[in-house]
């Protein structure tokens, strides 16, 4: 039986006790009906799962000790970071939660010129906060121990400008040469995806990112949503150069 996986921001060891959080504890004890003595897995973004057993559980907390830690070897060796224009409502939630279990390394999500979706100052804390518990989350589902780091969110240039220098750039294309077939992508290489807005990446949002050497990739001869967009590169790419290939 697969053990259920909850997130603790703490440090964890072995012989040590932990508190859980309410909400883990909330549905360990009461949507899992777990107990005293019961087994659970837990994780705190480090590489590794620690083993743990309930020793104590009240009607809104619990303890448990930890008894064993692993580590968990299931990153891509594909370091990808998707680079994500602000979508509306649900469907940033929808990108961050997929992008996250297909296993992207970072999300950097930024404000362009045709995008329709404004954060600044608490407004924009509290979506990373939000974007932060999604990827949570998805990793406990998917068995990740790492979580993917999201940036706040930025102007297109100020991104460009932070983006690791050896990390290959691409922007997607349906018109472009090069398809995820034809890059000659090293062993743990860093990709960098851009994927625009609703409206697509207006012609200056696209002059800065030719500017700051994104090429064009192409998966085919359709137009793609911004939300599938992502996603789609990010598979095309693992089963290329990842870990699904």
């Amino acid at each position: 039986m697969r053990l259920t996986r909850v997130y603790v921001d703490a440090p964890l060891s072995v012989g040590a006790a932990a508190t859980l959080p309410d909400a883990a504890a909330g549905h360990l004890l009461r949507v899992l009906r777990l107990g005293v003595g019961d087994a659970c897995v837990l994780f705190n973004g480090d590489g590794r799962d620690h083993d743990a057993r309930i020793v104590s559980a009240g009607k809104r907390d619990a303890t448990v000790e930890i008894v064993a830690t692993r580590a968990i070897g299931n990153e891509s060796p594909l370091r990808i970071v998707l680079l994500q224009a602000l979508a509306r409502g649900e469907k940033m939630d929808w990108i961050v939660q997929k992008a996250t279990e297909l296993g992207v390394a970072g999300i950097a999500p930024v404000l362009s010129e045709r995008g329709e979706v404004k954060l600044d100052g608490e407004r924009a804390d509290k979506r990373v906060a939000h974007w932060r518990s999604v990827a949570i989350s998805a990793c406990e589902q998917s068995g990740r121990a790492r979580i993917p780091h999201i940036d706040a969110p930025q102007p297109l240039s100020r991104a460009l400008a932070q983006l690791s220098p050896e990390a290959h750039r691409l922007v997607l294309d349906p018109e472009a040469g090069a398809s995820a077939a034809s890059l000659d992508l090293a062993a743990e290489s860093t990709v960098v995806i851009a994927i625009g807005p609703e409206g697509g990446w207006s012609p200056g949002d696209l002059a800065l990112l030719r500017g700051a050497g994104f090429t064009g990739l192409r998966l085919g001869p359709r137009v793609l949503r911004t939300e599938t967009a992502g996603l789609a590169a990010i598979a095309a790419l693992q089963a290329r150069y990842g870990d699904f290939a």
